[in-house]
């Protein structure tokens, strides 16, 4: 697969990240899953994959500014970083290639 290797909730999180771009921290990624895709997401996966994420390089992340709504906590927010953007692009086209060597006749089900 070459030498990008992304799972599939971690490339989940990735194009999540991408959508939401300014707006892209954790409770916010995974709302944003749960919505478009119909999938619950536990927080602690989610912590898990963005940390393995920046470990990779494939993501950066920044704190914000501290806010009274949240108690004085501070938001940290995502990114994707152009190693990731990279990563994210070897999965799509790995994805097409296979989709485009399927024969016609695997998807035919019709039965005599």
């Amino acid at each position: 697969m070459g030498k990008y290797t992304l799972g599939e909730f971690e490339e989940v999180v990735m194009l999540t990240i991408a959508i939401l771009y300014d707006n892209a921290y954790g409770i916010s990624i995974k709302e944003d899953i749960e919505k478009r895709l119909n999938r619950k997401v536990s927080v602690g996966a989610m912590r898990t994959a963005l940390s393995r994420l920046e470990k990779k390089s494939f993501l950066t992340s920044e704190f914000g500014e501290a806010t009274a709504m949240r108690g004085g906590k501070r938001k940290r927010y995502y990114k994707v970083t152009p190693e990731g953007k990279s990563a994210l692009d070897q999965v799509m086209e790995t994805r097409k290639k296979l989709w485009g060597a399927i024969p016609d006749v695997s998807f035919d089900f019709k039965f005599a």
